[in-house]
């Protein structure tokens, strides 16, 4: 597991862009934490960074619970599963064919039951109360596990990736 500092909003949006910069299709990230955490803001800037547009328009899917987007590099899948009722609704989705053939961002994971993509990264959001600082823990799972040295989420020289067994 690797340990990030997200001291700010901005933070996370350096923290997206170089997820996004190592992402390729066939590769999912599994966002989870609390409400509020951040979910939503991270998947967004990394929507942005993938499609090379810092102004798109990444709305949130929570109610069409897909949104997908194409970009130069393939197409980004932004899943928001919250209300999700059972895990069998995911075939209904798609998911399955969008794990082989895009990157796919999908917030609350759990959801999926363990119908996990084996190149996954688990991205779990921790909220440091009373601060806009967050903690986001990695970890890699399949091609992630290749990628996690070559990315540079712009921290402070202070504040690097922490490994973590």
């Amino acid at each position: 597991m690797i340990e990030i500092a997200l001291e700010d909003v901005a933070a996370t949006h350096r923290c997206a862009a170089a997820l996004s910069a190592a992402a390729e299709p066939g590769m999912a990230i599994m966002l989870s934490g609390p409400l509020g955490a951040g979910k939503s803001e991270l998947a967004r800037a990394f929507v942005r960074a993938w499609l090379g547009d810092p102004d798109a328009e990444v709305p949130s899917p929570t109610f069409t619970l897909v949104q997908p987007y194409e970009g130069p590099r393939g197409t980004v899948w932004h899943c928001d599963l919250y209300r999700l009722g059972d895990p069998g609704e995911v075939e209904e989705l798609g998911l399955r064919d969008a794990f082989a053939d895009a990157v796919v961002l999908v917030e609350w994971p759990d959801r999926l039951g363990t119908d996990l993509p084996p190149d996954r990264l688990e991205l779990a959001l921790e909220i440091c109360h009373g601060s806009d600082r967050r903690v986001a823990r990695l970890t890699p799972h399949g091609r992630w596990a290749d990628r996690m040295d070559a990315i540079d989420t712009g921290t402070p020289p202070g504040d690097r990736p922490q490994q973590r067994d």
